[in-house]
């Protein structure tokens, strides 16, 4: 391709022997297997590890001082506990502290930066990291004709949920438990398929008959996630396959919780509550944990970008080296077709034998490498990945709390409970949720749109000013190009984000006087800034059709790519999207089976 770069993008690479790819999720490829760290460098997208909290706000809004949040991604639960653990075996002896005068102990809410040879302190957390987990976790307003109305709360205490759930349905507050049960045993079933690479049917019948026996031992999550479901088979295939609002409409009746609990099956899909399929996203949405309680999420202290950072400290303790801003061009292949390396923008070659890229799969396979290296099949399927992106994300910056109708704020004005919830907006019923869905379909930004309203600020006040708050708004559905073709201008940009703030001002009066500042992606917004394609939040929807043997592609869900060398680690791989590295992790243990026999 030469050393001209016309469309240079931030591949992050490797060098020496070995290699590791570094994002908020890179660190994973570099923890899998700590006893076999080589050499590595590490390129990211941006100056700082991606997700560093830094306010940017739309060019016709001032810059407000004092806040920081996260601009992209704001939640963590999905992170998996076996990257915790890979992590834990870095350090497997003392080593002398890297800060004098550092304490070795701290309570939960405090700073933890420790040093390496506390070991009582689990890693992440000796490099900086803290989670505030939130109890309760979900906060549903309703705008209806009664004062004051009603609002639905869901939290870990399983007996005043049930009290909530009441208010609209005794039958749904005593289904509400068992639900979860089953919920929860089809999450432990699935659980194990997120942790190894998908089954590779293509090599179950080849090689030698010891080769094969071992291809049979990738069968064994498969197997595992069989019989442990059981003869509830039936019923949990149904709801991997089903629209979310049938399996729904099977457990409970009052809209108000089918809609909430619908949220998190369409969120970050263009995909309607009607959509067949829908429920493996809500699954994927509870997969997490967090400090050991299933299906926990919590807000990094400091913003996201903390648990990049983290991450990077625990990295270059260990021997990582990480540039920044060092944008690739391509990827070098020798004379057989294999990864070599990459080329940076500014001529650099950086020789390696393996390349891991969690850039997308777009990017890395249509304008990272030659296409007449591919094969012609495999471009056209990474072509027609559906990466259709309904989110438009929205920060603000706020003087105060938004008091909800539902629930007003205390005269002292501190956070109260449901301040630190995801916050569900036009959810009282899952048919708003489709009619916002269809007038997307159709061109048009949602005049209803699904709103989550975070606060991370009502658990971490540093993020804000004293008594100002910053205010997460994931919000769709928006399509990528308007009707007639239309881009996403400015004016449009500000006029679907007035339409947010207008739905918001229904249920909290007085929200729109409180902003000070805003910062509105789009979809485009979101390929552009963070390279997400089509602004889509999991580098390709989350649909059956998608997943496990068939992403990115039939063949080549195993991480490996039709070039030797070069592996997807990022979230167009197996599993998908989200804060969990689980495919970063994958990634690493097959490249360091393939580097064995390099």
């Amino acid at each position: 391709m030469g050393s001209a770069c016309r469309a240079p993008h931030r591949l992050p690479t490797c060098s020496g022997q070995g290699c590791a790819r570094l994002c908020w999720r890179s660190v994973m490829c570099w923890a899998a297997q700590p006893s076999r760290r080589r050499s590595c460098q590490v390129s990211p997208r941006s100056p700082c590890p991606p997700g560093q909290p830094r306010w940017q706000t739309s060019p016709t809004t001032p810059h407000p001082p004092g806040f920081k949040f996260s601009r992209a991604s704001y939640l963590l639960s999905l992170l998996r506990p076996q990257i915790y653990a890979d992590l834990e075996l870095q350090v497997l002896a003392p080593t002398l502290c890297w800060a004098a005068g550092i304490s070795h102990h701290a309570s939960r809410g405090t700073l933890l930066p420790g040093c390496p040879c506390s070991g009582d302190i689990p890693v992440l957390q000796r490099h900086g990291l803290r989670v505030f987990p939130r109890d309760p976790y979900s906060f549903t307003p309703l705008l209806e004709d009664r004062s004051p109305p009603r609002s639905l709360l869901l939290g870990h205490d399983m007996a005043q949920t049930q009290q909530q759930i009441a208010q609209f349905s005794q039958k749904d507050a005593q289904a509400y438990p068992e639900y979860e049960a089953f919920m929860g045993r089809m999450v432990l079933a699935l659980d194990p398929l997120l942790d190894a690479p998908p089954v590779d049917t293509a090599a179950l019948g080849k090689g030698s008959m010891l080769q094969q026996l071992r291809n049979l031992q990738t069968l064994k999550p498969l197997l595992q996630a069989g019989l442990a479901l059981g003869r509830q088979l039936p019923h949990y295939y149904e709801v991997l396959t089903a629209p979310i609002s049938k399996i729904l409409d099977q457990w409970f009746e009052s809209e108000p919780l089918k809609a909430t609990l619908a949220t998190d099956a369409v969120i970050g899909a263009m995909a309607s509550p009607h959509t067949p399929g829908s429920g493996y996203v809500l699954l994927h949405h509870v997969m997490g944990e967090l400090e050991g309680r299933r299906g926990a999420w919590g807000y990094v202290a400091g913003g996201m970008g903390a648990l990049s950072q983290a991450i990077a400290h625990a990295a270059t303790a260990r021997g990582a080296h990480i540039f920044a801003e060092k944008a690739v061009c391509h990827v070098l292949l020798g004379r057989d077709g294999e990864a070599q390396g990459v080329a940076l923008q500014d001529g650099t070659e950086v020789r390696s034998k393996l390349v891991l890229s969690n850039a997308s799969p777009q990017i890395t396979f249509l304008e990272l490498i030659p296409q007449e290296q591919l094969p012609k099949d495999f471009v056209q399927r990474i072509r027609q990945v559906d990466t259709c992106s309904p989110v438009t994300k929205i920060n603000v910056a706020v003087d105060r709390l938004p008091s909800f109708l539902a629930a007003p704020n205390a005269h002292n004005g501190q956070p109260l409970p449901h301040h630190q919830c995801s916050i569900h907006l036009n959810c009282e019923g899952t048919q708003l949720l489709h009619q916002a869905f269809t007038e997307a379909t159709h061109g048009h930004p949602s005049s209803r749109p699904m709103i989550e309203l975070c606060i991370p600020s009502a658990l971490d006040p540093g993020l804000a000013p004293p008594g100002c708050h910053v205010v997460s708004l994931f919000t769709q559905y928006t399509p990528s190009v308007l009707a007639g073709g239309r881009s996403w201008d400015e004016q449009a940009r500000n006029a679907y984000a007035d339409t947010v703030f207008d739905c918001i001002e229904d249920y909290a009066p007085g929200f729109k006087a409180s902003v000070i500042g805003r910062d509105i992606l789009t979809p485009p917004d979101l390929e552009r800034i963070f390279g997400l394609p089509g602004g889509n939040i999991f580098h390709g929807g989350m649909s059956l059709d998608q997943l496990y043997f068939a992403r990115p592609a039939p063949s080549y869900s195993g991480y490996r790519s039709p070039i030797p060398g070069l592996y997807l680690c990022g979230s167009g791989a197996h599993p998908g999207g989200g804060v969990m590295g689980a495919a970063g992790r994958n990634a690493a243990q097959v490249a360091i089976k393939d580097f064995r026999h390099l």
